[in-house]
């Protein structure tokens, strides 16, 4: 029995570990998607951008890892300094 329980404790840590990532994902690309729409174009597809931005970044460790530079540079910036700063992080996410 003791063995069972350890078992099943073990299956929900992961599953709680693998979430977070997703989390963090999803946040984001709705911070870089939000920020897009902010600054360059007001009338920009949010919910298709975070989608795709999403959907991309899950099937691609890669394009997660630009997402999280991306966000990372952008947080705390203006947008014109986020431009400017960060262009090479953030290529390729939002058109």
């Amino acid at each position: 029995m003791r063995k069972k329980i350890w078992w099943i404790a073990v299956v929900i840590a992961t599953a709680g570990i693998g979430s977070c990532g997703a989390v963090d994902r999803i946040a984001d690309c709705h911070q870089i998607c939000d920020r897009y729409q902010s600054c360059f174009d007001d009338d920009y597809d949010r919910g298709a951008c975070r989608s795709r931005c999403s959907d991309m970044a899950e099937e691609d460790r890669e394009f997660e890892r630009k997402v999280d530079s991306c966000e990372t540079c952008i947080d705390d910036r203006s947008c014109t300094a986020a431009t400017f700063a960060c262009a090479t992080e953030c290529a390729g996410i939002v058109p």
